[in-house]
């Protein structure tokens, strides 16, 4: 594609995007994980043992003073040295006195509490502490908009806070799941423009915060209307609605949001890996998932088609297909979205299924394979959820297929 068709493209995603101003991204809550560059390594393989560190703390407030510039770097070996050995609970409270003491030395929002914070939650998080990681995500976020500069951490930043935001949705921290994904696909979308801004509109790092984009809409549009709808009539406050309302008009793009995001990451992978590649046809597939998943099966499968087309000049044409289409999969095909469970292996806590793909990904002749005895329930749900799941179906010679006897197993909780 063009340069001028990247750029067209590129203001499509900007124009469906919606508004969201930097400072309100800032007062959001943010990631479990710390991708950025830690300020303090952590310990070597040699490192000493949570003892020997505390005993060096000690020295040091002995000979430097309770307030010395030494403690935090200290303070956040010891916390990592404590997480090594399971004591979450003493390593929050070192990493706790180590960004107190990093604010009093350095500035409030100073860089140098950032790998602190990044250990502390996970350590919230190990404990099953959501609330109280939520609370230091939120933190951590407003400290890297006011100490990381313009760039990859800055970019990083925006992910990682993308990420939580993801990991709060599912987690249903507040009841707030909408606000939850309007803000991830939100924060992917600071970090695609920061991307942009210095490395340009075709660079593959582009790639992550687009698929993070595609995340966002798959969930935002798997939204229950009737369940909105009903949420937004039984609330009072002014504030609320409005995110309310604002939702709705997120979901009401989704569609056009979704094949925009998808169109974009096609050209990247055009312009770095060239026509007739896996990845060009993967990104075509992509958008026949995403037809499918919306119900759109006509365009879907002439998506499908022009993604078999994009492989057939190769040599090893044949592998590359069916390695895309040799088998029926239940959409959506991204991590992070299915509403099944992870397929498991067959044993007295699985439910083992047998069912039919027709050419059109729908689900037929359903029936369960197992003797085991799980509680029934849970399994007619999960059948129910089944029956209504899309397939991307199996192809061959170019056509979609019927594929028999297809058996699935997932784990019940006795």
């Amino acid at each position: 594609m063009s340069k001028t068709s990247i750029t067209a493209l590129w203001s499509c995603i900007v124009l469906l995007a919606g508004t969201m101003s930097v400072h309100a991204a800032a007062n959001s809550a943010i990631p479990e994980t710390a991708a950025a560059e830690p300020l303090m390594p952590s310990p070597r393989d040699e490192a000493l043992t949570a003892e020997e560190y505390r005993a060096l703390v000690t020295d040091l407030e002995s000979s430097a003073g309770a307030y010395a510039s030494q403690l935090p770097e200290s303070l956040f070996s010891l916390g990592v040295s404590l997480q090594s050995e399971g004591e979450h609970r003493a390593a929050i409270a070192a990493f706790k006195r180590g960004v107190h003491l990093a604010r009093i030395n350095d500035g409030l929002y100073c860089e140098q509490q950032v790998p602190m914070l990044q250990r502390e939650i996970a350590s919230h998080l190990a404990l099953g502490q959501y609330a109280e990681a939520d609370e230091r995500q939120s933190y951590l976020y407003r400290v890297q908009m006011r100490a990381v500069e313009n760039g990859k951490a800055r970019a990083q930043a925006f992910m990682q806070q993308a990420h939580w935001q993801y990991t709060a949705y599912r987690l249903d921290l507040d009841g707030q799941g909408f606000a939850r994904l309007m803000s991830m696909w939100d924060l992917y979308r600071l970090a695609l423009n920061d991307i942009a801004g210095r490395e340009g509109q075709a660079s593959p790092a582009l790639l992550e915060p687009l698929e993070g984009m595609l995340l966002a809409q798959y969930l935002i549009a798997d939204q229950e209307p009737q369940g909105i709808n009903g949420y937004q009539a039984n609330i009072d406050n002014f504030s609320m609605q409005q995110q309310m309302n604002r939702f709705n008009a997120y979901r009401g793009q989704s569609y056009k949001k979704g094949q925009a995001v998808i169109q974009a990451i096609y050209d990247i992978q055009r312009a770095e890996h060239g026509e007739h590649s896996l990845e060009t046809a993967q990104a075509r597939r992509m958008l026949g998932d995403w037809k499918l998943w919306h119900g759109e099966r006509e365009s879907a499968m002439r998506a499908y088609r022009e993604a078999i087309a994009e492989l057939t000049p190769r040599d090893d044409a044949e592998e590359m297909i069916g390695t895309l289409f040799g088998k029926p999969v239940p959409l959506p095909d991204v991590a992070g979205a299915s509403q099944l469970p992870p397929e498991a292996d067959a044993g007295e806590n699985s439910l083992q299924l047998r069912f039919t793909v027709n050419q059109r990904g729908k689900v037929e002749e359903l029936e369960r394979v197992d003797d085991n005895e799980l509680d029934d329930a849970a399994a007619n749900r999960l059948m129910r959820t089944l029956r209504k799941t899309p397939f991307r179906p199996r192809f061959a010679l170019g056509e979609p297929q019927v594929t028999e006897a297809v058996t699935r197993s997932y784990a019940i909780q006795p």
